[in-house]
């Protein structure tokens, strides 16, 4: 039996103002890096371990097929020499606008390794959004998955003189790219490459842009790989831990994404098997999970409900919901013993256990199959995750380390240390990292991961964001606890001042809302108004599920919204939510709209965050309606 490795973990220093904590700070587990860039990566794995797998490319059929580090040492170093050969040089920057696949990854590397910066940009973006960010990153070459992308970006290259290629990567282009170049010495590849430094920058990744035009954040390679480098020592466990089954994950987030693009990174540093998932429809991801076989998973508490509340309702549709609902229980208590066990209790008792036992074999292993079948950690970012759901994962035989982190901190910045679960929470600081909250509760951030700052297009150059004291100014609200582990409560800019003056941050009933079944989206209102209220959106899988299990097959859309029974479900689950608020904080009332709140009608962003401020407008009456 494989002996479980003790966690590499690092107590935080901890500062007070009387017995409140403001500052936490956990010292580095690796050295700065020196000298390098990420560009060395897969030639640093191709040279110590050439026949080490360290990803898998799906092929017609579903198949996966492994490819070694050094075939893909090779791939990067054939596709570099065809970017040279295209005419692109050092410090070009080529934007990439894909959904998650084998080639955004191979063409990151050889980017990096040609000399080039890339811009990600989102397979989702308008026309807007897509020109907006190609045009204020100065791109000179754009590589788009598909027509309806190449011709979206065709339309405006009259308004994008410097940009001078377009690659469409479902043609086959990266090799016949390949190809064009092989008449470059490998040593011109080498040479760009060695020229690159930490300091170097690696990437201009745009914001999701929820009040406005997204802002370019300029990463370095030096941040990256404190990120990441600090993230694998740290979480052990997770990459490194001895195991029959070598570790492996699943990247379903979109490259696009930071959270996504350091997964794909830290996959390659640590030598972990990495899959690309294109699709996060359920029946899709839940086929490449099957195919595939993950150990852990980085994933949005999104995908994480899902999950959940489809085996749930597979249980209520074969009459076992009663059961589900036990074995929920069960987990959660189970998952809370184990939290108290990793802080000095004493861990789930012999009847926890047993009942444990039981529905592990009836319902948990049900939900580890639609994970893939052998995942055994989840890191979990982009929102915060709750408690309960953190609880029931932990009890189902999945570890989870919640995380939090910007856009402009490469990453994560917080983390759930192993062996030291605190649900509802999302962790303690990275090594390597200090988070300091400010007398108006606004978090600051500190460490090697934080960005440069944000690209300055007319002046062509970084515009700074860091205070003079080192800090970043992120706009969320939090508090530290006892033992350094941060808690986020809201946006600054989001927080809610009623008419009596009462203060809230609206983002916690908002994901107790989102969790609920029957619900796609919530937005909490109140600001100069008497109480709280909101608008709410269904979500259209709960509500098939919803209406089969009420025999509900020829009602229109105008009556179901007025069926009693669905609006007793939904204060229920208001109710739900309220709990986690004082009664002057609580939803007074709310109103169900009929159509969801989407990316394309530019009521979210790319990383599915409401864009308040174009709801607030064009729901203008159903708000007014909610205190007449």
């Amino acid at each position: 039996m494989t002996q479980r490795p003790e966690p590499r973990t690092v107590d935080p220093y901890l500062r007070r103002h009387g017995t409140t904590v403001y500052e936490a700070e956990a010292p580095p587990l690796v050295p700065r890096q020196r000298t390098g860039s990420l560009a060395d990566i897969p030639f640093t794995n191709a040279t110590e371990a050439p026949q080490d797998v360290v990803l898998g490319r799906k092929g017609p059929g579903g198949r996966w097929t492994d490819v070694t580090a050094a075939t893909f040492a090779d791939e990067v170093l054939a596709l570099a020499k065809g970017l040279m050969a295209a005419g692109l040089q050092p410090g070009d920057r080529l934007a990439i606008m894909s959904r998650t696949t084998y080639e955004w990854t191979l063409l990151d590397f050889a980017a990096w390794a040609a000399g080039l910066i890339t811009v990600p940009v989102y397979p989702t973006s308008s026309s807007f959004q897509a020109e907006w960010i190609l045009a204020d990153s100065g791109s000179v070459a754009c590589a788009v998955e598909n027509v309806d992308q190449a011709r979206m970006v065709s339309a405006a290259r009259a308004e994008l003189p410097w940009l001078t290629q377009l690659w469409q990567l479902d043609t086959g282009v990266l090799g016949q790219l390949a190809a064009a170049g092989r008449h470059i010495p490998d040593a011109e590849v080498h040479a760009r490459r060695t020229a690159l430094t930490p300091d170097s920058v690696a990437t201009v990744m745009y914001t999701s842009g929820t009040t406005g035009t997204p802002k370019g954040c300029v990463a370095t390679h030096a941040n990256f790989l404190a990120e990441v480098d600090n993230a694998i020592e740290l979480l052990h466990p997770v990459f490194r831990a001895p195991s029959r089954e070598p570790a492996a994950t699943l990247l379903f987030l979109p490259l696009s994404h930071v959270l996504g693009r350091m997964t794909a990174v830290g996959a390659l540093r640590a030598r972990v098997r990495l899959g690309h998932a294109p699709s996060m429809t359920t029946e899709d991801l839940i086929a490449d999970l099957r195919g595939f076989r993950p150990t852990f998973l980085v994933a949005i508490p999104y995908v994480l409900e899902k999950v959940f509340n489809s085996a749930r309702a597979t249980a209520e549709r074969m009459g076992r919901a009663a059961s589900f609902d036990r074995a929920s229980r069960v987990a959660e208590r189970y998952g809370e013993a184990l939290e108290q066990r990793e802080h000095g209790g004493t861990g789930p008792g012999s009847g926890q256990r047993t009942l444990h036992r039981v529905y592990d074999t009836l319902v948990y292993r049900r939900i580890r199959a639609a994970l893939g079948g052998r995942v055994r950690h989840i890191i979990s970012g982009g929102s915060p995750l709750g408690r309960r759901l953190g609880l029931f994962y932990a009890g189902a035989g999945v570890e989870v380390y919640e995380g939090y982190g910007l856009t402009e901190t490469t990453g994560a910045a917080t983390v759930t240390p192993p062996l030291r679960l605190r649900f509802g929470r999302v962790g303690r600081p990275l090594p390597g990292t200090s988070v300091r909250i400010a007398p108006d509760g606004e978090v600051l951030l500190r460490g090697g991961q934080v960005f440069a700052g944000y690209w300055d297009s007319e002046a062509g150059a970084v515009r700074p964001a860091i205070r003079e004291d080192g800090y970043l100014p992120t706009g969320d609200i939090g508090a530290l606890d006892e033992d350094g582990y941060l808690t986020i409560t809201g946006r600054k800019k989001d927080l809610i001042v009623t008419s009596s003056g009462k203060n809230l941050a609206p983002g916690p009933l908002e994901d107790r809302l989102r969790a609920h079944p029957l619900i796609s989206q919530c937005l909490v209102v109140g600001d100069n108004r008497p109480y709280v209220a909101a608008l709410l959106t269904l979500d259209m899988d709960g509500l098939y599920h919803w209406c089969h299990m009420h025999k509900l097959t020829r009602m229109s859309a105008r009556q179901l919204l007025a069926d009693a029974r669905l609006h007793q479900d939904i204060q229920h689950a208001v109710d739900g939510a309220n709990l986690l608020v004082s009664r002057a904080e609580s939803i007074r009332r709310y109103r169900v709209l009929p159509l969801d709140f989407k990316e394309d009608a530019g009521y979210l962003t790319p990383s599915l965050k409401l864009r308040r401020g174009a709801i607030l407008r064009d729901f203008a009456a159903d708000v007014d309606a909610l205190y007449e």
